[in-house]
């Protein structure tokens, strides 16, 4: 097949496009019906409207057709908006193979190329769906910059050898909980739940199981009410996250091609396989939120560019290993970075003023909201038990306070910036010094005020940004000058020396 040729995708999606168009079109079509019912024409609504979203999923296969030569990736679609995307070869940073039930069922999946835009208007080149052979074809192909004619020599030589770097263990399972993943899954659950309810006019009560529990939760008194809401909720969302995590990761492997590439696989239902040029890798992230801290997890992030930023780590493409053993994280960074001293090396903590500034703003908050509810007390507007309850906000705030602090520290390390920060989600960033292109010094009014400074590292991956926060002045100077020797020397301010 010649290279300039306009290629299509495959016939089978003619399968898929019309039931993924259908089930994102249901909350519409079931409007429709019950729109139309009032006037005895639901059905011939319903029917009008699902023949229309059918036609418009098939019109895919016939609007959209894609060709690769040696320089770019061209890709046309659209029916009354028409166009064409062009990519660069060279500008191709990454690229993602997904295939949901649908897909494998029919031995099919989705190529997505990333093209090295991380913000969330970039809009990345989706071929949805291509055969399964096809599509592990194209990713070789753009990815490597082979030809798509196979060179007789090419069959020849040794093919290419991946090293096993992480892949995932049954007892990792015990880390799903912590990771509360399972919040987003319940609110999707209730969210249509009650866009079902509300649509269909159902009274929940007319069943049977409902009215009972119902009935029996209101015979409790309020506190015991609390306690069941909060007991069910924190059932519900440890069993969502716990099979969040398996269906997610339960096939994940990490390995490295010994032609400079990582590749991430995983999923049981739902399979993807993201293939990372290491070239393109600035850094890695250890991510650890408070509950998988905890229990000892960590995550595995990498700080890439191709790679979209702003959907999580779990749905994203940048993770490099899911919730998992701290030391088995510390592991995988190192084998990746290929250097132990970024990820275990000790940091520079941060002084006494940027101590003050996290319990000065930590104390504020928690006064302020106990003062409110004393005065709303006083004033019995509240109750006393409300406003006894807010005391426990001081302790509280003073552990946060101590324990963002703590997490504070930043140093240069082997060729690479270092800076770890956070509670909530604790995450020690390793960023290449060869991957920062500008320093960006911030200061508030109470910065100034404490003579402290945020020092931001920006660069072209990953969130595009490494954020060193409440170091002092000088300190985020001389960070800069030995992360890139020269590159502020222009703009520091040099003592004039009169005769």
């Amino acid at each position: 097949m010649a290279d300039e040729e306009w290629r299509r995708l495959s016939r089978r999606m003619l399968l898929i496009h019309p039931v993924q168009e259908l089930l994102r079109a249901w909350p519409v079509l079931l409007g429709l019906l019950f729109a139309g019912a009032s006037g005895g024409h639901g059905s011939w609504w319903s029917l009008v409207g699902t023949t229309v979203v059918v036609v418009a999923g098939m019109a895919r296969w016939f609007t959209t057709t894609y060709r690769i030569s040696p320089q770019q990736v061209q890709v046309r679609k659209g029916l009354v908006r028409r166009q064409v995307l062009t990519v660069p070869m060279d500008r191709i940073r990454s690229v993602d193979v997904t295939a949901n039930p649908f897909h494998r069922a029919l031995g099919l999946a989705k190529v997505t190329v990333g093209t090295g835009r991380s913000d969330r208007k970039a809009e990345d080149l989706k071929l949805d769906a291509l055969t399964t052979a096809d599509a592990a074809r194209l990713r070789e192909e753009l990815l490597h910059r082979r030809g798509t004619t196979p060179d007789p020599a090419d069959s020849a030589a040794a093919p290419a050898q991946e090293t096993l770097i992480a892949a995932v263990r049954p007892e990792w399972v015990r880390y799903g909980p912590f990771t509360l993943t399972g919040v987003l899954t319940v609110g999707v659950i209730a969210a249509a739940a009650s866009r079902i309810v509300s649509e269909t006019h159902v009274n929940p009560r007319r069943f049977g199981p409902l009215r009972t529990i119902t009935g029996q939760f209101g015979r409790t008194t309020p506190a015991l009410q609390i306690a069941e809401v909060v007991l069910a909720l924190v059932v519900v969302i440890t069993l969502a996250s716990t099979i969040t995590y398996v269906l997610a990761f339960l096939n994940f492997r990490l390995t490295r091609n010994n032609a400079g590439t990582l590749h991430v696989a995983r999923g049981l239902i739902t399979t993807r396989k993201t293939t990372i040029e290491e070239r393109r890798l600035r850094g890695i992230e250890l991510s650890e939120p408070l509950l998988l801290r905890a229990v000892g997890g960590a995550r595995c992030i990498a700080i890439t560019t191709g790679l979209r930023v702003g959907r999580g780590a779990e749905r994203g493409g940048s993770l490099l290993l899911p919730p998992a053993p701290r030391a088995e994280a510390w592991r995988v960074a190192t084998e990746i970075l290929r250097r132990n001293a970024p990820v275990a090396g000790a940091l520079v903590p941060h002084g006494r003023r940027a101590r003050t500034r996290r319990y000065a703003r930590a104390l504020t908050v928690c006064l302020i909201v106990v003062i409110v509810l004393g005065v709303g007390w006083v004033l019995g507007w509240i109750p006393a038990g409300a406003w006894v309850a807010s005391l426990a906000l001081l302790p509280a705030g003073a552990w946060l306070a101590f324990d963002r602090f703590h997490a504070l520290g930043h140093a240069v390390i082997d060729g690479m910036v270092v800076s770890r920060r956070g509670s909530l989600v604790r995450r020690r960033s390793m960023l290449s010094c060869d991957g920062i292109i500008g320093w960006n010094l911030r200061r508030s009014f109470w910065q100034r005020r404490a003579g402290l400074v945020s020092l931001t590292a920006t660069t072209a991956a990953g969130k595009q940004k490494l954020l060193i926060q409440d170091i002092g002045d000088d300190e985020a100077v001389l960070l800069a000058q030995e992360a890139l020797p020269g590159l502020l020397t222009p703009f520091l301010e040099v003592p004039v020396h009169r005769p």
